[in-house]
């Protein structure tokens, strides 16, 4: 019971530290966006250069989605589980 609340304090950190990080990117990325659209040039190097590192990445940004998709998938079966185990046992209690 405790290792399985340790689990998911460290699951609840990582997704903390993710979506402070992802914050910090956004927010980032659209002081530096603004900038750039003052130059129409850079705009569209910018987007040559994301483009070359997408296509050159692109087996491995595949990867990484399947990965993420089939641990989704996993999450939300393991979910289902524990709902049908809590409405069992609601169930035996009564």
């Amino acid at each position: 019971m405790a290792h399985n609340r340790q689990l998911k304090e460290t699951s609840l950190g990582k997704q903390v530290v993710a979506g402070t990080l992802a914050t910090a990117t956004v927010n980032t990325g659209g002081k530096l966006m603004s900038k750039l659209s003052r130059h129409p040039w850079l705009v569209f190097g910018a987007g040559m250069v994301a483009g070359y590192f997408v296509y050159k990445y692109r087996k491995d940004i595949i990867a990484g989605a399947s990965k993420t998709i089939d641990a989704g998938k996993d999450f939300v079966l393991h979910q289902k589980e524990s709902l049908e185990d809590i409405v069992a046992e609601a169930k035996e209690g009564n």
